[in-house]
């Protein structure tokens, strides 16, 4: 019998208050039952952000360096836990093993880099402009964080908004999606073991209703959202109207760009990689390949032959390489762009294009890794995020039209450009809208002490890791220390002295 999971909300281990439950199944194969979860309402929200309101100023109050030293235990936790973490990531949302354990390697890095900043916790001083006056600035946490997790990366993305939140002394409400919760709640029970203090972190299972609830509720200080534009745009909508902070992190329609002096062996294993890995169900997934004309028969011929020698198989399963779409309606939208690209004008589906069978993948949600060859750059499974293995090569005559294409959507989140040339490379990175460019890698592969985030539709300038993030989740505040024994009047007391 499957193990059932509850919320966590102020220390305390709580079914949501209905007591309805929701079950989550292996999308590698949909007999497996891999828990049964907690299906939260409002309700549940409301404790939530009340018991993290309440231990918000003791987490405040307590120094930014201890702060530090509960995530590095954390990170020790992380580390000891990694390969039970990754099973059940894989079990519950799909992707292989090798990816859930890169997945884990994110948090450990995370926790690794946010510990240390509680010795950072760093501000600034400044010049008065009058006398026997003192000027700072410091940081202060926002209040209470509620973060909103897709199920893609069901570790990473809560350790980068999680830690860093805390580390900024924010108490946070977690809510995942209902497709990875199990992790998460391995998240929360780590984060309690550390020595989180009760109530500073909790978690809240369920659907859209606890999604909605944490946007609305009026102790929530500042939602951060990783998921589609279409909801993000909601979210920014009833945020602004309700004065809370918001940081999106949205979709992506990310290209590599292949030159005609491209290292063909780089760029191919790169577009497999891109294309293809956790399944194409990556924000940064490699979904255009803008190719140069002179290369493009023969690029788009052993792209081809590699994705038909991809392993599909259940993610715990040794030697898979591509796993599952994460459910039936994943699946189901695939499909439905499969047959938009064929219907499309000169499109032309060089392999795959069907649900994967055979070998027991009719028991999951297995599609085959699909290319589509003559492209061009207007068509809709060349403009629209597809959130699978389905990519679209695009045939080009120059670098300019290259740029172009690329910058031609959207979205701007990640890119990549394939050249021998270093010329070009320089004019790629000055030129490429996107919050993310690689030169000779794929679009995928974020570091954590990096900014991660895009332009246009993809975010609202925020970023999301390094020390960027430390400004989604703090605030500053100007100190002045007049010791002058006086009324000292700035501007006043100054003009003309310029």
């Amino acid at each position: 019998m499957a193990e059932t999971f509850l919320n966590l909300i102020g220390g305390e281990w709580k079914p949501a208050a209905s007591g309805r439950t929701f079950e989550r199944r292996n999308p590698a194969d949909e007999s497996d039952l891999t828990g049964v979860y907690a299906d939260s309402g409002a309700e549940d929200v409301a404790a939530a952000v009340a018991a993290a309101r309440e231990a918000r100023h003791a987490w405040a109050a307590t120094p930014a360096p201890v702060r530090g030293s509960i995530l590095e235990r954390a990170l020790e936790l992380l580390k000891q836990r990694k390969e039970r973490i990754a099973r059940i990531a894989t079990r519950e949302m799909g992707k292989t093993l090798s990816e859930t354990r890169g997945d884990v390697q994110e948090g450990i890095d995370t926790a690794f880099y946010m510990a240390g900043e509680g010795r950072r916790w760093f501000g600034a001083t400044a010049p008065s402009e009058l006398r026997d006056k003192f000027a700072m600035t410091v940081r202060r946490p926002v209040g209470v964080a509620g973060l909103i997790c897709p199920w893609n990366f069901p570790l990473a993305i809560p350790s980068w908004k999680a830690l860093p939140a805390l580390i900024c002394g924010n108490a946070v409400v977690l809510k995942p999606s209902a497709q990875a919760p199990g992790t998460a709640v391995e998240f929360a029970r780590l984060l309690a073991d550390a020595g989180v203090p009760p109530g500073v972190f909790n978690l809240v299972l369920g659907g859209d209703e606890p999604g909605k609830a944490l946007v609305e509720a009026e102790g929530i200080d500042l939602v951060s959202f990783t998921g589609s534009s279409e909801v993000g745009a909601r979210i920014a909508s009833r945020c602004g109207a309700l004065h809370k902070r918001v940081s999106l992190e949205m979709g992506g329609k990310n290209a590599q760009i292949v030159m005609e002096d491209a290292d063909l062996d780089l760029a191919v294993e790169g577009a497999l990689w891109g294309a293809f890995g956790t399944t194409g169900q990556r924000c940064t997934a490699t979904s255009r390949l803008i190719v140069h004309r002179d290369v493009v028969e023969e690029f788009t011929a052993r792209l081809a032959e590699g994705a038909r020698r991809l392993r599909l198989g259940p993610g715990l399963e040794e030697g898979s390489q591509v796993g599952p779409l994460v459910d039936g309606e994943a699946l189901a939208k695939v499909e439905r762009y499969v047959r938009i690209g064929m219907e499309e004008d000169r499109a032309r589906l060089v392999t795959g294009g069907r649900r994967a069978t055979g070998l027991g993948l009719e028991r999951g949600w297995f599609f085959e890794p699909t290319l589509f060859a003559d492209g061009r750059a207007d068509m809709r499974i060349a403009q629209e995020e597809i959130f699978g293995p389905v990519a679209v090569v695009i045939p080009v005559s120059s670098f300019d039209e290259a740029i172009d294409v690329q910058n031609g959507t959207r979205y701007g989140l990640s890119s990549s450009i394939y050249t021998r040339d270093v010329n070009r490379a320089f004019r790629a990175i000055e030129r490429i809208e996107a919050g993310i460019t690689y030169v000779n890698g794929p679009t995928i592969g974020a570091e954590c002490h990096l900014p991660f985030g895009g332009v246009k539709e993809t975010g609202n300038g925020h970023r999301e890791a390094g020390l960027w993030v430390l400004e989604t989740y703090s605030e500053w505040k100007s100190v002045y220390v007049d010791y002058s024994g006086r009324l000292q009047k700035a501007q006043m007391d100054t003009e003309g002295l310029q």
